[in-house]
């Protein structure tokens, strides 16, 4: 008989990189459920040393929800384990960087901007949020899929840490060098371009609009909801906002760089690995 789902079962498909079989569990729809499935699974990642950092927001990307049959935008911790920081090169660059795919569950690749806050913000806006953050970067977020074939309900994607792997972190670059003004800000991310390409060739192209219409928006956003259950964005917590383009699926072997114009930030590299099979320095 199916079980339903629990922390202790989704905590360890993630754990183990595992893709749960169709019979294996429940279907799941109620959100509240679901919520309350994902702080299960915060409870036990604390309480084996690990430490939140801030979160993820997924499906800010309307044109996307069709694909997948979610139709909000879903949340989740970002972890001091799961979070990378790429460094830059002397030029301004980062050297790509080897990901190992046996760690994570059908993993697909996310172009996102992600924001730094130093402070709460005062009210769920995006001029508010602007005045609490202090640097934005590019970061590829690796999402994985527990369920199969990427088939799964609002719910149960949120039940399995609306399906964060992993956020690697590009160089930082002061809010503030994009203007003296929140709206300008606002705006100019709003309007910045990633190009997104595997091995060499554009697959995919988005705009910082994609997500709730611009970054400082989707973090209005999850301020909004969050304070509908008596919560706040932590100071010092970073938010990465959510995909620019459509989740793209990784296989070992490939290549993938990005190219963002609009603003002066620097483009991520990585080349996908089977850590499985190599001794060389991977991250997993």
């Amino acid at each position: 008989m199916p079980a339903e789902l629990s922390a202790e079962l989704l905590l360890d498909a993630c754990d183990r990189a595992r893709t749960l079989a169709r019979g294996e569990y429940e279907p799941l729809r109620d959100l509240a459920h679901a919520e309350a499935l994902q702080t299960g699974i915060e409870v036990a990642r604390i309480a084996r040393g690990e430490r939140p950092v801030g979160y993820k927001i997924g499906f800010t990307n309307r044109s996307i929800w069709p694909l997948y049959g979610v139709f909000q935008p879903i949340w989740a911790p970002v972890w001091n384990s799961t979070l990378h920081v790429v460094e830059a090169g002397g030029d301004g660059e980062s050297a790509p960087i080897d990901v190992d795919l046996s760690r994570f569950a059908q993993p697909r690749l996310e172009p996102e901007i992600v924001i730094g806050l130093r402070a709460t913000p005062r009210e769920a806006t995006p001029e508010a949020v602007c005045e609490a953050a202090e640097w934005f970067a590019h970061g590829f977020e690796i999402v994985q899929c527990p369920y199969p074939e990427w088939r799964f309900t609002a719910a149960e994607a949120v039940a399995a840490q609306s399906l964060h792997g992993r956020l690697l972190l590009g160089p930082r670059r002061p809010l503030r060098s994009l203007g003296d003004r929140p709206r300008q800000i606002v705006e100019r991310l709003a309007s910045l371009e990633v190009d997104l390409c595997r091995d060499g060739a554009s697959v995919a192209r988005g705009r910082g609009s994609a997500a709730l219409d611009g970054p400082l928006q989707a973090i209005a956003h999850l301020a909004h909801e969050l304070a509908l259950r008596g919560h706040s964005i932590e100071p010092g917590s970073l938010v990465t906002t959510g995909t620019l383009t459509d989740a793209q699926p990784l296989f070992v072997g490939q290549r993938w760089t990005t190219r963002i114009e609009g603003v002066e930030l620097p483009g991520l590299g990585i080349r996908t690995v089977d850590g499985s099979r190599t001794s060389s320095p991977v991250l997993r």
